[in-house]
């Protein structure tokens, strides 16, 4: 795991169960705080429903969600205005590597895999 990585970050993402993410932000307003993926939809946005709420005006109302399919999750842009970002180039969706960055309006996310599940995706 990278060196960006705290004591306390890596015993979170070493707990992740199988078919979970998590999020931490690395850049922008809030950063430290990390975000459970565990859901096959988990909403992106400045709206107060949203499940992920990132409260900046660079951010779109519904920005953007993140989808899991089965062990594996992709991250979609949902005609934001400021677009969505992976690993540094907009995109309309894309599927997540562990480690990769994705920005949504200024924050900077990182994506860490269940680690059972990358070692299980190793095995095959």
């Amino acid at each position: 795991m990278e060196s960006s990585v705290s004591v306390e970050e890596q015993e979170a993402i070493s707990a992740l169960p199988s078919g979970s993410a998590l999020l931490v932000v690395r850049r922008g307003p809030n950063t430290g705080a990390r975000f459970l993926l565990d859901a096959d939809v988990t909403t992106v946005g400045r709206h107060p429903d949203a499940d992920i709420f990132l409260d900046d005006v660079t951010v779109s109302r519904r920005h953007a969600e993140f989808l899991r399919h089965g062990r594996a999750f992709e991250v979609k842009d949902l005609g934001s205005l400021n677009g969505t970002y992976f690993d540094g180039t907009r995109i309309d969706s894309a599927l997540l590597s562990d480690g990769a960055e994705v920005q949504v309006g200024k924050f900077r996310l990182t994506f860490y895999a269940s680690r059972r599940d990358l070692s299980q995706l190793a095995s095959e």
